[in-house]
C-alpha cells in the first residue's frame, strides 16, 4: 500500500479544513505500522483515506496495483471486502451470529465459499479455537476482538487497518490484541496499519509514523514506549 502527496480537505460552512497536507508513505508487504499524532492530526483522516473509506482531494492512494482513488463506489465496496481487512475500537460483532458466523461474514458477503482449513488456522491463531459456537455476548472484550482480528484475516486480504483496536480493552487484553497482531504480521506474513494514542501499542510495530497538522512528522523503527512517548510530547512544538 502506498499513498502519493495525499491531501484531504474538508469544506464547513465556508472554512476549509486542510486534514491532510501532501502525505506520501509506502507500506511494504508484511510489516506492522503503527500511526500516532496529537488530537487533530489527521489520523483518523489517514486511515480512512487509506482503507478506500475517503476520498483524498488530491494524490493517489494504491493498494498494490489498484488506485483506489480511481474507483467508483461500487468499486471501492468490492475491494474493502474482499481485500482490506478492518478492525474497529468497538468489535462490531454482530450479537445474533456465533463466533463462527462473525468471522466467516465477510466471505458470506462476498458469495465466496469458506476454506475450513484456513477458518481452523485463523481461530487457532487467535486462541478462539474452542469458542466457534459461543455468541459475543458470552466473551470477554478480549476475546470479541480477537474475533474481530479473525473476521480481518478470513478474506486474506492486502492489508488489515486497525483503528485504537485496544482503545476499549484493559492491559491484559490488549497485550493480548497486540501480541497477536505482532503474530499475524511474524508468522503469516500479513501487512497490518494500526492508528492508536498508546506508545505501548506503537512499541509493538515495526515502525512509528508520527503526524501533526496533517503532515508527516518522523517516523521511530522498533522504539520503546518511552521513546514513543517522547517524540508525542515534542510534537507538541511541531
Amino acid at each position: 500500500m502506498r499513498l502519493n502527496s495525499v491531501s484531504k480537505v474538508y469544506e464547513s460552512t465556508g472554512n476549509a479544513v486542510q486534514a491532510l497536507d501532501a502525505v506520501s508513505i509506502e507500506l511494504r508487504r508484511g510489516t506492522f505500522t503503527a500511526v500516532m499524532g496529537p488530537s487533530g492530526s489527521g489520523k483518523s483522516t489517514f486511515l480512512n483515506c487509506a482503507a478506500g473509506l475517503d476520498r483524498p482531494t488530491s494524490g493517489s492512494v494504491w493498494l498494490s496495483d489498484v488506485e483506489l482513488s480511481r474507483l467508483n463506489e461500487l468499486e471501492l465496496t468490492e475491494v474493502r471486502r474482499q481485500r482490506i481487512g478492518f478492525i474497529f475500537q468497538a468489535y462490531n460483532l454482530l450479537s445474533a451470529l456465533t463466533v463462527e458466523e462473525n468471522v466467516t461474514l465477510p466471505l458470506r458477503l462476498a458469495d465466496r465459499k469458506t476454506d475450513h482449513a484456513f477458518l481452523r488456522e485463523v481461530l487457532t491463531a487467535v486462541g478462539l479455537g474452542e469458542h466457534l459456537k459461543r455468541r459475543p455476548s458470552e466473551l470477554s472484550g478480549g476475546q470479541q476482538q480477537r474475533v474481530a482480528v479473525a473476521r480481518a484475516l478470513i478474506t486474506h486480504p492486502d492489508v488489515v487497518v486497525a483503528d485504537e483496536p485496544t482503545g476499549a480493552l484493559d492491559s491484559r487484553s490488549s497485550k493480548q490484541v497486540l501480541e497477536l497482531l505482532r503474530h499475524v504480521v511474524d508468522n503469516m506474513g500479513q501487512t497490518v496499519l494500526m492508528v492508536t494514542h498508546d506508545p505501548v501499542a506503537a512499541s509493538y510495530a515495526d515502525s512509528v509514523v508520527f503526524l501533526a497538522d496533517g503532515r508527516l512528522a518522523g517516523e521511530l523503527n522498533r522504539p520503546t514506549p518511552e521513546q514513543v512517548a517522547s517524540r508525542m510530547t515534542h510534537l507538541g512544538e511541531w
